[in-house]
């Protein structure tokens, strides 16, 4: 059972619904759930990169698929500073192609990320490391490969180009591939991301906390105003000193006894932890990471996982998907740890939430040499009709 409380009360939907929220991370997510919209509009432009964009028809009758309920072109407006509409005299139609700084930023990201190999081959070792089987799925891969930072090549600049670590085989079911290490018992086992800080806390001078009790521990912080009763507080404490094997650790044979099954929890959050510390941003959907559930041996609900622990992980359900965050990885909403893919993605974030403002309000036509402040001044009707539109989705966080 979960230290923090019994649920069998209450459905999956309400559990989700009654948790503590943080308003850094859902103000940080409004961003987010139209950045991923605004990325797949992207990567369709980039997909051809002979054609100078992509037609407003075909990205209408993709509306639905990409989430856009007041249609392509709407969207598109809403963001000046990413896309450009224009007629292209020669198909007769309109086209929307991406803007000298979107381009510039896609150019960052992709310098960065090739600048990263052997961060992104350390990663994928560690993944499949994580496995007791050593085998991961490839299609599970593809979902999370924009989030471990792999090219979109992988299969070729990463897996292929190291074939003396990596192989990959034909998987029982048809169409379906497996990526295994070509070694399953690689020597210099890794050291997970937790124990790292667990060092780090054990070394500064004011830590009061017991050196026996750090050796299972793991950062806690809770979203603010959150009640933490005595009763609560004595159970985390609890759950803490709890023994339990690491995610690069043999599980070996699994217990059904009490303590068994909270050991078997404890080991589920290391793995899931160590997870999110991998990951470009240290935030993942929460669909994609269950992809990856058995391979782990993780025999629980993920997402009731995240929300049991909300001192270590925060579940947004806006943009109607659920994304969980490493909480420590974050501090006013920023990594506190960034890095040059998370850097170039950041500045493509701060175009989506820079909206309209620095347009000129009908024209569109771009100002120069104006500040954001004076922009917010200049647009405040603009920033209106933006609110109005955006009310539709406050639905979302149920």
């Amino acid at each position: 059972m979960p230290f923090v409380g019994v649920r069998s009360k209450t459905t999956s939907s309400q559990y989700v619904a009654s948790r503590a929220r943080d308003a850094v991370f859902e103000k940080l997510m409004d961003k987010y759930k139209n950045l991923v919209k605004v990325i797949a509009i992207q990567d369709l432009i980039l997909a051809n990169p002979k054609s100078p964009g992509v037609s407003l028809d075909f990205l209408s009758r993709l509306s639905q698929r990409l989430h856009l309920p007041r249609g392509a072109s709407s969207f598109l407006r809403k963001y000046p500073h990413i896309f450009q509409i224009f007629y292209d005299a020669t198909k007769y139609r309109p086209f929307c192609r991406l803007t000298d700084a979107a381009i510039e930023i896609s150019c960052l990201e992709a310098e960065a990320i090739n600048a990263s190999l052997p961060l992104v081959v350390d990663r994928l070792l560690r993944l499949l490391s994580m496995s007791p089987s050593k085998m991961l799925p490839l299609r599970a891969i593809f979902k999370v490969w924009r989030e471990l930072g792999l090219p979109d090549d992988f299969e070729d600049s990463v897996i292929a180009q190291n074939s003396h670590i990596f192989q990959l085989c034909d998987a029982h079911e048809p169409n379906t591939h497996i990526l295994k290490l070509a070694d399953e018992n690689p020597g210099n086992p890794y050291v997970a991301a937790v124990e790292n800080w667990r060092v780090k806390e054990c070394c500064m001078q004011e830590c009061s906390v017991d050196r026996i009790e750090m050796r299972y521990s793991f950062k806690h912080g809770y979203p603010p105003g959150m009640k933490l009763s005595k009763n609560f507080r004595a159970k985390v404490k609890e759950w803490l000193s709890l023994r339990y094997v690491g995610p690069y650790e043999d599980m070996g044979v699994k217990k059904r006894s009490k303590a068994g099954m909270r050991a078997l929890e404890k080991r589920a959050v290391g793995v899931v932890h160590e997870f999110l510390s991998l990951t470009v941003e240290k935030m993942v959907e929460v669909e994609k990471i269950s992809q990856f559930r058995k391979w782990f041996g993780i025999d629980l609900n993920v997402r009731d996982l995240f929300l049991d622990h909300p001192g270590i992980f925060y579940l947004s359900t806006k943009g109607k998907r659920h994304t969980v965050f490493l909480r420590e990885a974050y501090e006013r909403g920023c990594l506190i740890e960034p890095n040059a893919v998370y850097d170039a993605r950041r500045k493509l974030l701060d175009l989506v939430a820079l909206g309209r403002r620095g347009f000129y309000n009908g024209t569109m036509k771009p100002r120069d040499n104006i500040s954001c402040e004076e922009a917010e001044r200049d647009t405040i009707s603009c920033q209106e009709a933006e609110l109005k539109e955006e009310d539709n989705d406050q639905h979302d966080d149920f």
